[in-house]
């Protein structure tokens, strides 16, 4: 009976240590897969922020390109194939599984083409300074020339102002230009008078002045009056001179001896005399040389 017993005993201590064992085995199993599943879930975090991450900075990268292409004025293909090799990079992450390996693999992409991107920054970077260069050369080459140009301007200024005043000084001017109505009386005498319906002939009267540039000999200018219609009085006959046309009263023809010298024209009328203002014009051949008016009552 007793060693039955004892039997008994070493059976029952012998399933308490198994099922002991298996207790153990089934707590240490539980333990260790909750423990892979925290970590599963910690790594697919990880990923997922380190993809998110290398999008980041591929977008940056991306924007910059932007820039650069936008700053310049004609556009660099280098710029435009980089921008569109990010693209292309950014498009396959989207749709990639996140991975180790293939978020490792996305990684040394970018590095290269960050690479690639302080390259071509480095090179912009020389030609905006070459191209700065040039224009600030080009910009001196202009004020340069505008400065010549200024220059040329003035002396053709000059030299037309020398050739006008070359031209006025060999020309015969006259002073004292005046014009009155005159009563012609049988004896030839003239009365002066400021009657229109009185008045038998207009007499002009003025200075040649003396000019020791104009040579002697016989010269001529040409008298107009107009009546208060603006009708020219007298011969009323036309001559030009160049893309000018002048109608003239009559021409004072003389001999001029480089000295002051008084001349005086009588203009009949046309029909009578109107009352009104009366202007008086003397030319130099197309140049108006003196001006002056009176008035008819």
């Amino acid at each position: 009976m007793e060693n039955n017993a004892n039997k008994n005993s070493s059976k029952n201590t012998g399933l308490k240590v198994a099922i002991g064992i298996l207790l153990v085995l089934f707590i240490g199993t539980g333990v260790y897969t909750t423990k892979l599943y925290s970590d599963k879930k910690e790594t697919e975090a990880t990923l997922t922020k380190e993809k998110e991450q290398v999008m980041a900075d591929l977008n940056t990268m991306s924007k910059q390109y932007d820039l650069l292409i936008g700053e310049n004025e004609q556009t660099n293909q280098d710029l435009v194939d980089a921008k569109g090799r990010i693209q292309g990079l950014i498009d396959s992450l989207k749709i990639s599984q996140n991975t180790v390996a293939n978020l490792w693999n996305y990684r040394k992409k970018f590095l290269s083409l960050k690479e690639e991107m302080d390259e071509l920054l480095t090179e912009n970077e020389k030609l905006k300074i070459e191209n700065s260069s040039l224009v600030t050369s080009l910009d001196s080459t202009k004020v340069q020339l505008a400065e010549r140009t200024t220059f040329s301007d003035s002396l053709l200024v000059q030299n037309t102002e020398l050739a006008d005043v070359v031209e006025t000084a060999s020309m015969l001017q006259t002073v004292g230009l005046n014009g009155f109505g005159v009563i012609v009386r049988s004896s030839g005498k003239l009365v002066p008078t400021e009657r229109a319906r009185r008045s038998d002939k207009i007499q002009v009267c003025y200075t040649v002045a003396k000019n020791t540039v104009v040579g002697a000999g016989d010269k001529e200018l040409y008298v107009q009056v107009l009546d208060p219609n603006d009708t020219v009085l007298g011969a009323n006959e036309q001559i030009q001179f160049g893309e000018n046309v002048i109608n003239y009263s009559i021409i004072s023809k003389f001999n001029y001896e480089n000295k002051n010298l008084n001349i005086c024209e009588f203009i009949s009328p046309n029909d009578k005399f109107e009352k009104g203002t009366y202007t008086v014009n003397v030319y130099n051949q197309k140049e108006l040389v003196s001006t002056s008016e009176f008035t008819l009552k």
